[in-house]
Order: structure tokens, then sequence, then C-alpha cells
């Protein structure tokens, strides 16, 4: 699991424990650290970069010769291989001497018989986002010549082995709270508002309680799916995610936060109620993956009333209701599924996923309604639309005896 310092630092304060301290305090408390790795721009030596000039390399089909303002007395002239800039825009420009997260240190060159004095960045070069497709491409109004580092924040990544006896610990907020606890730090606890339920009926059935005992959906409607805001889109970089809009990325967010796994269906692409029932020995679910799998009875599929499986249960959503761009109302679920078998069906399948990874081990039961309630107040801040009647309840929250 990926656990990003400044996320944590959202619930508790970290600035007098060094990284080396923070690995010796989870190691001790027989939590393993395997890696510790720097994300962001720290040096002075990356700026932005205005391309004032772009023309074809004399050699090389693929590659442009640019002129770039770098905020120095005279234009500096780098080869550049991607292709989805153009002049006037504002990049990253690697002087010099400037050492990258990758790895590598940034010196002046020939590329194909060319002099390049330097180097136009990706988001990931920089280790600030996931995007390798082509440069980062800045705001218009940043100052060219100022160090990137005014402009992002710096982080550091953890990547922590949990034991399958910590379930607790699969969260943001379960590791701060762990931190919280062996060093006596204060300890900043989330809002959770207060919801009002109802008795599901006939709108969500459960059909196989040995494997969904407890299952929970709200309606969202009026939504505008877009874009998610910075702040979100840098939280799901920094461990590795690639944001997709803001009412999927608000889903996995609080599954990172909190620990509680959440899916989004496009309320249009669901006839009827839900059931979530056992799969039918044969049946053909198609995946967020992209990949199709046949499904035996033992695994758990949530589908409408037509009977189309929209989601397999406790482990991955289907390509054909998840939420896109022209979604405007959204059925929330939140949910607790038995361990064993969400463990049997994602190992048989070869399909795991962050949700799997979580109801495999056990997730709090008592967290289920408030994640709900928490990702559709975030969904209507950042997505906007309205909360439509109470958050639906089917079966019951199971009584754990402490093995799952």
């Amino acid at each position: 699991m990926l656990v990003s310092r400044n996320w944590l630092s959202d619930h508790l304060d970290l600035s007098e424990l060094s990284n080396s301290e923070f690995d010796q305090l989870l190691t001790f408390a027989g939590v393993e650290v395997e890696g510790i790795s720097e994300q962001g721009v720290r040096t002075d030596l990356v700026v932005v970069g205005e391309v004032k000039e772009a023309a074809p390399h004399p050699n090389a089909d693929r590659l442009k010769v640019c002129q770039v303002d770098a905020g120095e007395d005279q234009l500096r002239q780098i080869v550049c291989g991607a292709t989805n800039y153009k002049v006037g825009d504002k990049v990253p420009c690697a002087l010099p001497g400037a050492a990258l997260p990758a790895g590598f240190t940034i010196g002046e060159t020939k590329m194909r018989g060319v002099e390049s004095r330097g180097m136009l960045c990706s988001a990931t070069e920089l280790g600030l986002g996931a995007d390798a497709s082509g440069l980062m491409i800045l705001p218009g109004e940043w100052e060219t010549g100022k160090p990137l580092h005014e402009f992002f924040e710096s982080d550091t990544i953890f990547e922590i082995e949990v034991t399958p006896n910590r379930p607790d610990l699969l969260s943001h907020f379960g590791m701060a709270r762990e931190v919280a606890a062996l060093t006596g730090r204060d300890l900043n606890e989330p809002e959770f508002p207060a919801l009002e339920t109802a008795p599901a009926g006939e709108a969500v059935r459960l059909e196989g309680q040995e494997t969904c005992p407890y299952y929970t959906a709200v309606r969202i409607a009026g939504v505008t799916v877009t874009e998610s805001p910075d702040w979100l889109k840098t939280k799901l970089e920094a461990i590795g995610l690639r944001p997709i809009n803001n009412v999927v990325d608000i889903t996995n967010y609080v599954l990172h936060e909190f620990g509680q796994p959440l899916h989004a269906f496009d309320a249009a692409k669901i006839s009827g109620g839900l059931r979530i029932r056992p799969a039918t020995d044969g049946e053909r679910f198609h995946a967020l993956d992209e990949e199709t799998y046949e499904l035996l009875s033992s695994d758990c599929v949530i589908s409408d009333e037509a009977d189309t499986p929209l989601a397999l249960g406790g482990v991955m959503g289907g390509i054909d209701s998840g939420v896109t761009e022209p979604t405007t109302d959204v059925v929330l679920e939140s949910a607790w599924f038995v361990p064993a078998t969400i463990r049997r069906t994602a190992r048989r399948l070869n399909l795991h996923s962050d949700s799997s990874y979580r109801f495999e081990r056990g997730v709090d039961p008592g967290a289920v309604l408030d994640a709900s309630g928490f990702a559709a107040g975030l969904i209507v801040e950042l997505a906007g639309g309205t909360i439509e009647g109470p958050t639906l309840i089917a079966g019951q929250p199971p009584e754990l005896t402490g093995t799952v």
C-alpha cells in the first residue's frame, strides 16, 4: 500500500518526525516499510519555461528543435520529442545540473547532431503525476523562469506492507490513527454527516446474504461530471492513481482516506431496483478493465431488474454501468462483503483491485454508512446535484468475532 506523507498530515502533525523516524516507528509496531520515495521538484534548476519556437529537427522526423524562454538573458535551445504542446505553452524546463526524481541529472548534449541545453519534462519525469504521454502543460499565468517548486508541493511516499490481521491500517486515516497512538500526537478526526436512512424494500434486494449481508445505496441527482479539482487529483496521483472524473475520483479518495470501498453507478443505466445475487454458472461479466470474465455461482453480482450484471460485488464495477461525462444521476453503493468469498473470486479470476484487497481482509462494518455519507456530501460539493431521499439499507451490519 502506498501512503502519502502530505495526506497523512491532514490528520496529524508530522513536522518533527523525520522519514527515517517514521520508518522506525512503524517497524517497531510490526508494520514493514518496504520503500520510501521522494516526489516532486526540490531543485531551483527546474523552472517554468515558455516555448517560443518549435522547428523540425533536420535529422529526425519525430524531434523538434525548440527555443525556450527560461527566464534568462537569451533563449535556450532544447530538442524535444513530445507532440502535445504548441508555441506559447508554458512547460517545465530542467536546466543542466538538475537532478530529477527518476535518478538522472540533466546535462548539455547533442541529439542527432543538434545541441540540446536542457530538457522539457512530463509530469512523470518530475514525480508530479502519472501522465507520461507528453509535456506537462502549465498555467499560462505562471511567471517564466520561476522555480517549479514554488508552485508544487513535494511529498514523500511510503510503500507499506500491511499484514492480513491489520485491515484497520489500509487507509490514510487508519495509518494516521496508528501513528497518533504510537507517538501521543493529536489526531484530527473527520466529521461525518448525520444520515437519513430507510429500509430499502424492493429497491435493493439481497438474494445471497452469505456473500453480502449488508448493502446501502443513495441516489444523487443532477450532478455534472467533469475533471476533479487540483487538490483531489494531486492526492490520487501521489499514490499512483490516474484521475478519471470528479465522481469516480471521490470514490477512490474515500477508499484511500477511510478504507471503505465504494462504487458509483450511472442511474440511467440501471433498470428498476438493484439485486445483489449469486452469479449464474457461466454468466459473463464485462469489467472496467475491459476484460470479460466467466462467473460461477459462488461469485456475487450486483444486477438490476433486467438481470444485467452491473458489478462484480466487492471486486470491480462493470464497464457499461460506470459514471462518465454524460451521467447526470448517480447511485452510490457502500456495502460489506464476506472476506472469504471476495478472496475466492478475486484469486480464481486473477482480478484484483484496491476494493477487493480491502474486502478480502475485512473492512469495518461501522464505516459503511459514514463513508457513504462523506462521499455523497463531497459529490454534491464538487459535482453539484442533490441527494434524493434517504440512504437505503438492505440487511444488517455483521457482528464480527475477530476472525474474518
